[in-house]
């Protein structure tokens, strides 16, 4: 087939020259058929070629620029995905076939990613199927594109073939593969619409039922396993730079060699090496799958392309089923025999987990907002996993992470704590969990600087962190969401607190004191400006009419924490001589309030309990100064008696957590910012139309610059190669 260079078998080498133009050829414009000697030549290319920065992103350029023409991307994608097949069916005896698997998802991703990132405008074309004179196997591609074929192999691999330290890199990187596969959706906008062009992940949506469970199913027990880097693991310098070798010592995987090719999972975005990057990459691959929403062009809106219809999509969107969503909220217990309400025992499109081990993993990688996002998921969209949390003896394996995290949070995205937030309010639902966390008691929390715990409740401990949440919120995020979700959370705790801490029940007067002062300083500055903007000025109207709308937020704000106040005093009085202490020791600050039209109730009802055991005090009086020791024997002992005379009942607030219309505007953007930034995966900033991104403050990809070559460029005249 031409004067070409002889092909080494195992053991050989290439000469550098070799590599350079089987490397030329691929990025070159001329097409080579499917059936060509060449690409058996390419994958079986040993990869230790050292190139620069410059010179790989010349090739990717190359290839951007001919692939059009070529479709040799497209015929990599198929020759791994017969890789795959091959080495799936042979039972991985093969190692020339994993080693030409590995090559091939290793090119393929190199060059994938710098198409992906370099699409300008609106039109992705990434030139994924084959030309109509290609002879191909119609038992390999049948009726199938590309793109179906090689996401249905690499989602096979995945499933089927265990990790070992003899797969681990072949693993890694087809994880990698699908998060540039899949990252086509950075150029897409914040919500999701009909014209976007996700051929990747839609294809990933195309698979059978079967292989989508099986692959939620091993990406969680990746998670889980956490398996550890072969310490034999192979290591390479392909397209090498000496001068990069700053670059190269974090590399973990043999692709990351490419300095172009920007994955690094050895190495956290903190700079401290991961000891399991299967895990990390794999949960970050099922979130985008399980988050990904794909918006369908109705009829009505191809008829009529205009702005009204538009509008009219985006208030009623229509969204195809997510496969990898369903497998995931109808995942089961693998330890129980579970039977429906038929009496037939659970069918095969349940996927079976261990979830012990899925619980206790979370409890442990909580610190990471990928697993945060992970229990949400679960949490809100599986009611067996929620079950059996709630049913947990060791809540506060889960609980304590969550709360040291929010005990830390201006170290923490909003975002993050908007997550930890939400999953407290959805556990909080459930009264048995208000009971439970109560009755666990903790010996110490050695991360909570300003005070020492002994022998203190675990809800105890969650209501002192939901009120100083509440308390950082007011001073610096000041979110109204973020504020009634702490809020909610503590109101759906309140009739079932038992025994809470001196220092809680001290915290949640003082933050009715701390909202009251804060009331009052907004009621005198709107009076004073109400007063100012008499003579009719737009602009002081405007300002009235804004502290107006704050002032009310406060009102209802002060009139939830009375109702968590009232919560505990209508239901669980006798159980809480700290809460009457708290209250009784405070009681000048409920005082403005009792003739507040919106709280005036709510106030008679504290001072029917101020008024008893006030009573109760003065009976007992004596000459000199009570010790707080002698004043709360005596609440102890009155508690008992107790009667919740003249208390007027108020409807038992419980909050529930319902998701927004529209989730993706807000799930798509954030998984992505996590892989982008947790992940160690560089994306052209230019590109990213997703989320707004801070250029200024975004790291510069390697320091790489635009540059052009003319095709001649990689040919060396001493190789050719027939098409």
């Amino acid at each position: 087939m031409g004067s070409v260079p002889s092909t080494p078998r195992r053991g050989g080498a290439y000469s550098p020259e070799t590599a350079e133009y089987l490397i030329g050829t691929f990025v070159g414009d001329t097409p080579f058929p499917l059936s060509s000697e060449f690409w058996q030549k390419l994958l079986e290319l040993p990869l230790n070629v050292q190139w620069s920065t410059q010179r790989v992103q010349q090739a990717c350029e190359l290839l951007a620029k001919n692939n059009c023409h070529t479709r040799h991307l497209a015929k990599i994608l198929f020759h791994l995905a017969c890789c795959l097949q091959e080495y799936m069916s042979s039972s991985g005896a093969l190692p020339l076939v994993y080693e030409k698997a590995f090559n091939a998802v290793y090119i393929s991703s190199i060059f994938l990613k710098h198409l992906i990132e370099s699409v300008h405008g609106e039109n992705i074309q990434l030139y994924l199927s084959l030309e109509d004179n290609e002879d191909v196997q119609k038992d390999v591609l049948r009726d199938q594109t590309i793109k179906n074929l090689v996401m249905r192999n690499v989602l096979s691999f995945i499933a089927s073939v265990e990790v070992s330290p003899d797969t681990f890199l072949l693993h890694l990187e087809l994880l990698n593969f699908m998060i540039i596969g899949m990252s086509t959706q950075l150029l897409c906008g914040p919500s999701p619409g009909p014209n976007d062009v996700n051929p990747f992940l839609d294809a990933a949506m195309a698979q059978d039922s079967s292989l989508v469970g099986a692959v939620v199913c091993r990406l969680l027990l990746n998670f889980m396993a956490r398996s550890n880097v072969p310490s034999n693991r192979a290591t390479y310098s392909i397209l090498y730079d000496g001068n990069q070798s700053s670059v190269l010592q974090r590399v973990g995987s043999a692709a990351a060699n490419i300095v172009l090719f920007p994955f690094s999972y050895l190495v956290s975005s903190s700079g401290e090496e991961s000891k399991s990057p299967i895990a990390d990459i794999s949960i970050h691959v099922l979130l985008v799958l399980v988050h990904y929403h794909k918006c369908l062009v109705s009829e009505d809106y191809a008829n009529h392309k205009s702005s009204t219809s538009d509008s009219l999509l985006k208030e009623n969107p229509h969204f195809s089923d997510n496969p990898y969503c369903k497998a995931l909220e109808h995942a089961i217990d693998c330890e129980l025999d579970r039977v429906d309400i038929e009496g037939n025992a659970h069918s095969a499109r349940h996927i079976k987990l261990p979830f012990a081990s899925l619980f206790d993993t979370l409890g442990i990688c909580l610190a990471d907002e990928a697993a945060v996002l992970l229990l949400y998921s679960l949490l809100q969209g599986n009611s067996a996993f929620l079950e059996y949390v709630l049913v947990r003896t060791d809540l506060d394996a889960l609980l304590m992470p969550i709360l040291e995290a929010l005990y830390n949070a201006p170290s923490r995205t909003a975002n993050q704590i908007y997550m930890l937030l939400i999953i407290l309010l959805i556990l909080s639902q459930d009264s048995s969990f208000n009971a439970s966390i109560h009755k666990l008691i903790l010996t110490g929390v050695p991360w909570y600087k300003e005070r020492l715990f002994h022998q203190t409740s675990l809800g105890s401990l969650m209501v002192i962190i939901l009120i100083r949440t509440v308390q950082y919120n007011l001073s610096k995020l000041r979110d109204v969401y973020l504020q009634t979700t702490c809020l909610a959370t503590l109101a759906n705790m309140a009739p079932h607190v038992h025994r809470l801490s001196a220092y809680a029940s001290q915290r949640l007067v003082s933050l009715f004191d701390m909202l009251s002062r804060k009331y009052n300083k907004l009621a005198e500055r709107r009076d004073n400006k109400l007063h100012i903007a008499k003579g009719n000025s737009v602009e002081g109207n405007n300002l009235v009419e804004d502290m107006s709308t704050e002032l009310h937020i406060y009102t209802d704000f002060l009139r939830l924490v009375l109702e968590i106040i009232n919560a505990i005093l209508t239901y669980a009085l006798p159980r809480n001589p700290e809460v009457v202490y708290a209250i009784m020791h405070r009681q000048e600050v409920f005082q403005p309030f009792k003739n507040h039209p919106r709280f005036n109730e709510l106030i008679d009802n504290i001072y029917t309990v101020l008024d008893f055991f006030n009573s109760r005090m003065d009976a007992q009086r004596e000459d000199g100064d009570w010790s707080v020791h002698e004043v709360l024997q005596v609440i102890i002992v009155n508690c008992r008696s107790w009667r919740g005379d003249g208390m007027k009942m108020f409807t038992q607030l419980r909050f529930t957590y319902e998701q927004e219309s529209h989730p993706e505007e807000f799930f798509i953007p954030y998984v992505w910012q996590l892989v982008l930034s947790h992940c160690g995966f560089s994306f052209n900033t230019g590109a990213i139309n997703l989320f707004p991104v801070d250029l200024q403050t975004e790291r510069l990809e390697n320091g790489v610059v635009g540059s052009t070559l003319q095709n001649g460029d990689f040919d060396k005249s001493e190789y050719q190669l027939d098409p």
